[in-house]
């Protein structure tokens, strides 16, 4: 549950600013997103964009991005930008049965306060509203990059998924809910703390079915 202090809504035009800061503290290596983009996002699927609002000061502390895909037009490896159109969302499909989660963002000084969780469950709550499938999205491995050079990423996912190594964002999203399906490489193009790794993940709607086009048998060629 949110702290007392916080809500969250969907972005409007004047988040974008505060949206770009958070960018650039959370991801320094990062080019950050322009207005634009931000613009792009709000006009293509404006109920998927969210932000969490700290009430007292009205600031924007955190931020989710998502747009519905059609993941059989993907492959299971494609990264980051080619599954978001360079950023701009602009490959958002309206029939689309999945909710990519493209970006999950807290700013510093408002983290340990459950707003990642909390922006998580609003993206749920719109899975079930749409009627939608499933979300998916893809976790960074910041720890791996301090292990890569003794275990593989295959053995390194497994261990965090049976409790035995903690990674600061995979541990999180594996006790929000979601679901490991496979490690990829080059998903972000700078990320050197997950030695280029991160993990697919997704979270299935448990009161709608798979589109009847889906095979499970193609799930690590196809999402």
């Amino acid at each position: 549950m949110l702290p007392p202090n916080y809500r969250i809504r969907q972005v409007v035009p004047a988040d974008y600013e505060a949206i770009i800061e958070i960018c650039k503290q959370v991801y320094p290596a990062e080019t950050p997103y322009t207005a634009a983009e931000l613009e792009d996002h709000r006009q293509v699927y404006p109920q998927g964009q969210f932000v969490a609002i700290e009430t007292t000061r009205d600031e924007v502390a955190g931020v989710h991005f998502t747009l519905r895909l059609r993941m059989l037009d993907f492959h299971i490896d494609d990264s980051w930008d080619i599954l978001t159109s360079g950023g701009s969302f602009l490959d958002h499909n309206a029939e689309g049965p999945t909710l990519y989660g493209a970006d999950i963002m807290v700013h510093p000084s408002h983290q340990h306060h459950g707003l990642a969780h909390a922006l998580t469950d609003q993206a749920r709550y719109l899975v079930e509203a749409e009627g939608l499938w499933r979300m998916v999205g893809a976790s960074r491995l910041p720890g791996f990059g301090q292990h890569c050079s003794d275990m593989n990423v295959e053995d390194y996912v497994d261990a965090v998924i049976a409790g035995e190594q903690f990674d600061p964002v995979l541990s999180i999203h594996l006790k929000d809910g979601w679901t490991a399906v496979k490690p990829i490489q080059g998903y972000l193009q700078h990320d050197p703390d997950s030695a280029g790794w991160a993990v697919v993940i997704q979270w299935v709607n448990p009161a709608c079915p798979p589109p009847p086009q889906f095979e499970l048998g193609k799930l690590t060629q196809t999402l």
